[in-house]
């Protein structure tokens, strides 16, 4: 019979306090980059407020308007897109950086787990050979359905940032096109 051992009780829980330290810390580091992407871009976008006033108080025709407004709304949407796929990197590498922790606690979790039931399994009374044999089965079989849900995961996650960055280059072709539709009647 297994007998507890408070010292690998304790053991775990300091290995468990040290990786939730460690999410903590790549969730806040995430969101840290989020922030000063907003702060940057907000400064930004002040900047080029005020700046595209003064140019629209210098027009003094009608066709200037009309190319000052066309000549004002690329850099707007060219800093739209950088600002979208700047936090679409921030997501994916943050994502990456948890699911590549969290990956690794669970397969400690999950050997730690195995290694105690098989000597839980070895000191099982004689004749139950069968349940043994059960039960060695369904651990195998619910490793199994954890490596085909985190392949799953993963396929998931690439598949939707693959159609984001699909999506963004086609919103940013689009409107491409529409400013230099909008050039040229200018």
């Amino acid at each position: 019979m297994t007998t507890f051992n408070a010292d690998q009780m304790i053991a775990a829980q300091k290995a468990n306090l040290a990786a939730a330290t460690d999410l903590s810390k790549t969730v806040m580091a995430g969101f840290e980059r989020v922030v000063e992407l907003n702060m940057a871009a907000s400064k930004a976008a002040f900047s080029e407020s005020f700046s595209g006033l003064e140019t629209l108080l210098a027009v003094k025709t009608p066709q200037e308007l009309a190319a000052v407004q066309a000549s004002l709304g690329q850099p707007v949407y060219e800093k739209s897109a950088a600002y979208g796929r700047h936090l679409v990197d921030i997501a994916t590498s943050t994502s990456a950086q948890l699911a590549k922790a969290t990956e690794g606690k669970m397969a400690e979790a999950q050997k730690a787990f195995t290694t105690v039931l098989e000597s839980s399994l070895k000191n099982a009374p004689a004749g139950s050979d069968a349940a043994v044999a059960a039960i060695k089965s369904a651990i195998e079989a619910g490793n199994t359905a954890m490596e085909n849900a985190q392949k799953a995961a993963k396929q998931a996650a690439q598949t939707a940032e693959s159609s984001f960055k699909a999506a963004t280059n086609q919103a940013e072709a689009a409107v491409k096109s529409a400013l230099t539709k909008v050039k040229a009647k200018a």
